[in-house]
């Protein structure tokens, strides 16, 4: 049974080993990313799963102690999902669920077991519901931590350039992720996401999979586009 939810950004930015003389500006982002961590662990669950984009349409399973790294953006850095008791081979952690495991060390976490399940931007949305009824339906208490982020097409100097319908997604997927509108979540445009350069569609489409028949209330904690990207912190309990 799902408890709890938090919602994150996932851009190595977010780490400032990597963002460097940037790092203050996502200093709010941080913050609310922190804040969110609390209300899972407030939620006493007996497991935590990270669900974040991965480069495969996925879903991928990642173990408790699977690595990441940041080692790809020029920082010496090496995180592990939870703490070192669970595998450590297998494939390492795609760059968000990276983020995810830096921020629940970070954090101190060590209230519930983690492990984590990566989804791509083609996994079509019912799949990702699916996969997330699927992480519901575990026995226990089950929280979500999931990362992903919303347009890169924000500005002119953004990754993916100015598309004037990326405000309007963000702010469509805001409002649900701030809503827990599980339905809105569903609804969301696969395609457009995909156009919009979205990671986090699909993951956010697994929480909605995953929360269906809760009654969760939700929280919007922070919503902003630095760097023309949209990032959205948001918590579900």
């Amino acid at each position: 049974m799902l408890v709890a939810a938090a919602v994150c950004p996932c851009p190595p930015l977010l780490v400032p080993e990597v963002a460097a003389g940037a790092a203050p500006e996502l200093d709010a982002a941080r913050t609310a990313c922190a804040d969110a961590l609390g209300v899972l662990a407030a939620s006493r669950p007996d497991r935590l799963v990270v669900v974040g984009p991965a480069d495969s349409a996925g879903p991928e399973a990642y173990a408790q102690g699977a690595r990441g790294s940041f080692r790809g953006f020029g920082v010496d850095l090496d995180v592990r999902l939870g703490d070192d008791s669970g595998a450590a081979g297998g494939a390492g952690l795609p760059y968000g669920l990276a983020v995810g495991a830096w921020l629940l060390d970070r954090t101190g976490w060590a209230d519930a077991p983690v492990d984590g399940v990566g989804v791509g931007e083609a996994l079509p949305a019912e799949s990702c519901a699916a996969v997330g009824r699927g992480i519901a339906a575990r026995a226990g208490r089950t929280a979500l931590l999931v990362l992903g982020d919303a347009s890169a097409c924000r500005t002119l100097k953004a990754p993916g350039y100015l598309d004037e319908r990326a405000a309007p997604f963000d702010a469509a997927a805001g409002r649900a992720l701030g809503a827990a509108d599980v339905a809105a979540l569903a609804a969301l445009d696969v395609a457009l996401a995909r156009e919009l350069k979205v990671s986090g569609r699909a993951p956010w489409q697994v929480l909605g999979g995953a929360a269906e028949g809760t009654g969760l209330a939700g929280a919007l904690l922070y919503e902003g586009a630095p760097y023309g990207v949209g990032y959205v912190a948001a918590t579900w309990s």
